[in-house]
């Protein structure tokens, strides 16, 4: 179901992004053995830089906040609950008339990514430990956001 503020939009950057509302995307995080793990979606290969590790998230519908709709995203792309989550900070990358916000949670208990249900969206799920990142493909936003989220993790 499509919402009215799906589509394209040029930023003042003139980077081309999807959400005429601008985005928001989920970063779940945890506590591992080796230090701090990320839960990452594979982002099917007919998306936008498909093929790449990022975020579940997207578009964000009309009046919704950046929170809802990276719980709302989550729950249709790897069907994440809300209940399954503790929310934290949220960061904003402005691009001048578009934002992407990251909403950072921790899961509320056990959560295995092998039990996660992907949309068509999504061609994998997985926990990358922090350090391993720099050698994961990763979706450029996530990529270009790293070093303001990184710190944001504890």
């Amino acid at each position: 179901m499509r919402s009215a503020t799906d589509g394209w939009t040029t930023c003042a950057l003139g980077h081309r992004h999807w959400g005429l509302a601008g985005a928001a995307g989920l970063l779940v995080h945890r506590p591992g053995v080796d230090g701090v793990e990320v839960l990452l979606q594979l982002r099917v290969g007919w998306s936008h830089h498909g093929g790449t590790w990022g975020t579940p998230g997207g578009a964000l519908h009309p009046a919704e906040s950046a929170a809802d709709g990276a719980l709302r995203e989550a729950g249709e792309e790897l069907g994440l609950h809300p209940a399954d989550l503790v929310l934290g900070a949220e960061s904003v990358d402005d691009h001048g008339g578009w934002r992407y916000t990251t909403v950072l949670a921790a899961p509320a208990g056990p959560l295995d990514a092998a039990d996660l249900v992907l949309s068509d969206e999504s061609a994998g799920v997985g926990w990358f430990r922090v350090a391993a990142l720099p050698d994961v493909l990763l979706h450029p936003g996530l990529a270009a956001s790293l070093p303001v989220l990184l710190p944001l993790l504890g």
